[in-house]
């Protein structure tokens, strides 16, 4: 299918553009031309900036926002977070999950994301008995990702242990667990399915150095030499001493000695990091994956963005326990939380009368499409047409132009700028809301009910 749209002024790789003229085919941009004529193409109004990639989901977890603001009898910490989210699933059917994603991804379209990377690890039934069909989780998750109309990249998550030293799992750790070869024919169930969704990915994700053994994430890594890797590090103190007193090294220290890092890997969280193991983080040319919301929500930390981009290195954002889904909100917590650390303004921004809007904006872009392996993140031909459209009629858009747009959107007015979002080329939100919100929500509403009376 073929579909010519026409921009009054777009974002693209060269920089801010009038009158801007895409073809559509097949979901993909195969022409871009700027100065053009609007005779004969569908004219979307707005300001047209790529879709941003979500690069860490937990889609799940949606069901639970809220849940865990309650203090305990001792100090509250991801490690007591951890356990309301253990309860939480032992209630979720595939039905469940899938309703709860579906209406997940909806709201990131909503609010500016057009891709997910759905770090996947509730694999099994809930007495931890893998399902008749091992994938159904796996396809439940691409349901929603269809029923949305948001990219995916799916990444089935090996979590083997229940801590360092190859410890048994926790009773609530039961639905994750696999051994590698169960996971291995997981994951080639997982491309199956992945297959039929437009420019699908798959990749893996070894959930974290507590989780996995020296060995088998070595097994697994090997039979899957392509597609992304993913993997949680250093989010939390506790897991650093684990990791040293297990490992004799920092989880990103011994993954930078021993997983061979580079383009295909997504380091996630990386809060608790040392200037070295930045500074060779960023020469390896791994993606960085954080989730700015949630690490504030649990109390993890601050990463060094500053020292990291600094450094070149690549980060992207993701929405991890999707207590608030929210591009624009994501990225300016990552900068406010740079601003607090360091008590200083615009830390993300590395030149002189630079916007920081635009600088967190591109780098999230360009890394989030690495750490997705999918051709998204900029209005060029041969990528797939998902682009958000801000509302130049808000009040903070106003008698803006340029990077003043991204600014006032990012520091400003937040998801209520996001007008219009096409994924594929197509509307799937217009006036704000997604084109299936009623169907999606009302099923949300449903299994969320059931749950608290469950």
């Amino acid at each position: 299918m073929r579909r010519e749209l026409f921009f009054d002024h777009a974002l693209l790789p060269s920089g801010w553009a009038r009158d801007v003229r895409i073809t559509v085919a097949d979901g993909t941009i195969a022409a871009v031309t700027e100065g053009a004529l609007h005779s004969g193409a569908d004219r979307v109004s707005g300001i047209a900036v790529p879709g941003l990639p979500n690069l860490h989901c937990h889609a799940f977890q949606r069901g639970m926002a809220g849940l865990a603001e309650r203090r305990g009898p001792t100090t509250d910490s991801f490690w007591t977070w951890r356990e309301v989210m253990y309860h939480f699933l032992q209630h979720l059917s595939p039905d469940d999950v899938e309703a709860i994603a579906a209406f997940a991804y909806l709201e990131m379209l909503e609010a500016g994301f057009t891709t997910v990377g759905e770090f996947h690890y509730l694999h099994h039934d809930v007495d931890g008995r893998p399902y008749a069909n091992p994938g159904e989780m796996a396809e439940r998750i691409a349901a929603a990702s269809a029923q949305s109309r948001i990219g995916l990249t799916l990444l089935p998550s090996f979590y083997a242990y229940g801590g360092f030293g190859g410890a048994a799992p926790a009773p609530g750790q039961r639905r994750f667990i696999n051994d590698p070869e169960r996971f291995l024919d997981l994951v080639r169930r997982a491309r199956v399915t992945v297959a039929r969704l437009p420019q699908g990915r798959v990749g893996i994700a070894p959930h974290s150095l507590r989780a996995v053994t020296p060995a088998t994430l070595r097994t697994i890594c090997q039979a899957t030499p392509e597609g992304p890797i993913h993997i949680h590090a250093a989010e939390q103190l506790r897991e650093v001493e684990d990791c040293v007193a297990a490992l004799g090294r920092r989880p990103v220290e011994w993954l930078l000695e021993n997983a061979a890092l580079d383009e295909r890997w997504c380091v996630i969280h990386a809060t608790h990091t040392t200037p070295a193991e930045i500074a060779a983080l960023a020469a390896s040319r791994a993606v960085v994956g954080l989730c700015p919301l949630t690490e504030a929500s649990l109390g993890d930390g601050i990463f060094d963005g500053a020292a990291y981009l600094a450094a070149r290195g690549r980060f992207g954002i993701g929405t991890d326990s999707n207590i608030q889904i929210d591009a624009a909100a994501e990225l300016r917590q990552l900068e406010y939380g740079q601003r607090l650390a360091r008590r200083a303004r615009n830390v993300m921004a590395v030149d002189e009368g630079e916007s920081t809007g635009r600088r967190l904006y591109a780098t999230a872009l360009a890394a989030g499409a690495q750490a997705l392996q999918r051709p998204i993140g900029a209005l060029a031909v041969g990528s797939r047409a998902d682009v958000v459209l801000l509302d130049d009629h808000h009040p903070d858009l106003a008698s803006r132009h340029g990077d003043q747009w991204l600014d006032a959107w990012i520091f400003v007015a937040g998801r209520s700028a996001v007008k219009t979002v096409l994924a594929g080329g197509d509307s799937v939100v217009e006036a704000g809301r997604h084109t299936m919100r009623a169907t999606i929500a009302a099923r949300y509403r449903a299994v969320i009910a059931k749950l608290a009376i469950a």
